[in-house]
């Protein structure tokens, strides 16, 4: 079978599943490759942005908590540049590359949407992060984005950014949840999840291992093994990475839907944003991500400079801890460009028609020989 038949077969497949499948005709986006009805794995849908006018029921305990913590963290941050002994300031730094990569490639991309498989050791490794970066259980964080994913930018989005920057943000967690999210989330398959006997026991224990791993080690170890003291320990390792990682998160719910390019899928919110990247460790480039969301690099990089997260799964895969990683072909990538892009997609390398004259004229070309 040819590979353009395959495509077929799948899509046929998908198709008669999307028939069968209760309130198929709600879903709102690709979560999983085998969601996909079109030959460049689309939906057979054009989505679409909605929101109603359900009243915001306000969460003071949230608003509380959130409130001090960033009171607290404006504090750790100055306490971070000014009064903080180096090692302190080092360790902090680590503590939020470790927390990241817990939400990156552990709840997003290794279990969210399964795009790559680890193997215990690896897995183990990344509960610890994810424990550090207190954003809920692996297993909670998954369900939450992919309801995200599944009915993408509407009331069944936990943080449906047509709801604005600030909600998307922040906003969805500082009130009560939509009832549609609700209904809709009963049907969602976790069995997956709940099949690792690692996410059980972080689920199970979650509220005794989150503040040990969160809160009382990144306090503690600086102020044993450099004399850091208590304050600043608290206020900088603990309080202010915390605060810093869930916003640097929160960006990719918020300005990553807001702006930026859309080569893959103009017809989505989600958008290409550099600087999201730069700080959430290579999620930024959202556009490609919620075009293909299996993509183990959410992103189509030859060079990832700029993806650390992709890096970090590299290496692991490399010691064979991280296998099957899932990708998308050029072939697929360029006929969804082309279908459904908005344009912007830089080249796809020599003998593009859109590659320009001169840039051609005034290239070096070693050895050549005509064709």
């Amino acid at each position: 079978m040819d590979f353009e038949s395959e495509l077929q077969n799948c899509s046929n497949k998908s198709q008669k599943r999307n028939i069968m499948a209760p309130n198929a005709s709600d879903v709102n986006g690709v979560l999983f490759e085998d969601d996909a009805a079109t030959p460049d794995m689309a939906l057979s849908n054009t989505p679409v942005q909605k929101a109603d006018n359900y009243p915001k029921k306000l969460v003071w305990r949230n608003i509380i908590a959130f409130a001090y913590l960033h009171i607290a963290a404006v504090y750790g941050g100055y306490l971070f540049l000014f009064a903080a002994k180096w090692q302190t300031d080092i360790f902090a730094y680590i503590l939020y590359v470790m927390s990241g990569l817990g939400i990156t490639a552990g709840a997003h991309r290794l279990w969210a949407h399964k795009s790559y498989k680890a193997k215990w050791p690896l897995r183990l490794i990344l509960v610890f992060f994810n424990t550090l970066a207190f954003q809920d259980s692996a297993i909670d964080w998954a369900r939450d984005h992919r309801m995200h994913h599944k009915y993408s930018e509407t009331d069944a989005d936990p943080h449906n950014a047509t709801r604005g920057f600030f909600f998307s943000h922040i906003g969805w967690l500082l009130v009560r949840k939509h009832p549609e999210l609700k209904q809709k989330g009963k049907g969602l398959d976790l069995s997956d999840l709940y099949a690792d006997p690692i996410l059980r026991f972080q689920k199970k224990y979650y509220l005794i291992l989150m503040p040990i791993a969160c809160f009382i080690l990144p306090t503690v170890i600086p102020l044993y093994y450099w004399g850091e003291n208590w304050v600043t320990a608290f206020f900088v390792a603990a309080l202010f990475r915390y605060a810093f990682i869930l916003n640097v998160t929160w960006l990719v719910n918020s300005a990553a839907h807001k702006w930026g390019d859309k080569p893959y899928d103009k017809n989505i919110k989600p958008s290409e944003n550099i600087s999201v990247s730069i700080f959430a460790l290579g999620e930024g480039f959202h556009n490609y991500h919620h075009t293909f969301p299996w993509d183990y690099k959410t992103a189509e990089l030859g060079n990832n400079r700029l993806n650390f997260t992709t890096n970090f799964i590299n290496f692991f895969a490399k010691i064979g801890w991280a296998y099957d990683m899932k990708t998308v072909s050029d072939e697929i990538v360029q006929s969804r460009v082309k279908r459904t892009g908005d344009g912007s997609h830089h080249l796809w390398g020599w003998g593009d028609k859109d590659h320009c004259k001169e840039e051609v004229a005034a290239a070096i070309r070693i050895n050549p020989k005509d064709d």
